[in-house]
């Protein structure tokens, strides 16, 4: 009988730890899920992954850029531009990354932020590579906007 007791003692005592540690943590752990789906849809719009982001998104982001770059030398802006739409498709994957384990990891790990960021790197350097290929091989033909000039 008196084992029964400190039994039920502990246990209640276990199950007010339990409590109180989830009470605590709940509100950092829905900030931590809330900041990482915004960083999802925010990586999600920059994206490759998303079919209509360029005229919104990427475009103005990627001309922005080849203006500043075209301040230093004319020639620069077409170049920086498309240096600018990459670097944005990079920065979409990333941010995906980083949104994405805020909301689908339990515990909190040490992040290695330069393996995070060559990991997107090579990541959007494979999928613009075979975007280029596909487009080189004609398998993905693009629009023909400019047909009769």
């Amino acid at each position: 009988m008196n084992s029964i007791q400190k039994d039920s003692q502990v246990s209640s005592l276990a199950a007010k730890v339990v409590s109180e540690s989830v009470t605590q943590e709940s509100p950092k752990n829905i900030f931590k899920r809330l900041r990482g789906g915004f960083l999802l849809v925010l990586g999600y719009l920059l994206s490759p992954l998303c079919w209509w982001n360029d005229l919104l998104f990427n475009l103005p982001i990627a001309y922005f850029f080849g203006y500043l770059c075209s301040l230093l030398s004319p020639k620069l802006l077409i170049p920086a531009s498309i240096l600018g739409y990459w670097l944005s498709n990079v920065v979409g994957i990333l941010l995906m990354q980083f949104g994405s384990q805020d909301i689908f990891q339990k515990n909190s790990q040490e992040r290695n932020l330069k393996k995070e960021l060559l990991s997107g790197f090579i990541s959007s350097t494979v999928y613009t590579l075979i975007i280029i290929i596909l487009l080189q091989l004609k398998i993905v033909e693009t629009p023909a906007l400019f047909a009769n000039s």
